[in-house]
């Protein structure tokens, strides 16, 4: 499928995809930034590692989903203009029948413990700095996403031609 031939719903992905991407340069840049902090000015490079964190919590939940968009998983090569609209459809209806239930029980398991993490605004253990919550959300937003391009790949190949 064509990038201007996306359906608004995809583009929204693709743009959340791309945003997101963006997130490995600050990522790098605090990781880069942790020794000078702690060997020169001595100070700092906890929070530094804390905010790495993070960022690496939503960067990996959101690539993730990003990589199968792209299909750079390590799975069997598949050639999707080979496929007849069958095999694509029953492929994309398989994958949300093996990992959407478990995608469901995930979120539903997971939810109780994303919410009570941000309503109490949990903290780092070694720092106490606030945004340990962060981190937990990140497993929401991973599942969320994994299931959302699921749902929306089995409903692109059944109406592909």
């Amino acid at each position: 499928m064509s990038e201007q031939g996306l359906a608004p719903r995809w583009r929204l992905l693709q743009t959340v995809l791309l945003l997101a991407s963006l997130l490995v340069l600050p990522l790098s840049l605090l990781l880069f930034a942790q020794w000078p902090l702690r060997e020169w000015v001595q100070a700092g490079s906890l929070r530094a590692n804390d905010a790495a964190q993070i960022l690496f919590a939503f960067y990996v939940a959101v690539g993730i989903t990003a990589a199968s968009r792209a299909n750079t998983h390590l799975a069997a090569p598949r050639n999707q203009l080979a496929a007849t609209r069958r095999a694509r459809t029953l492929r994309a209806g398989l994958m949300l029948l093996c990992l959407g239930p478990w995608l469901l029980f995930m979120l539903w398991s997971a939810a109780p413990l994303i919410a009570a993490s941000v309503l109490r605004l949990d903290r780092f253990g070694e720092t106490l700095t606030p945004g340990y919550f962060l981190i937990k959300l990140a497993l929401g937003v991973l599942l969320l996403l994994v299931l959302i391009d699921l749902v929306q790949s089995w409903r692109a190949a059944r109406r592909e031609p």
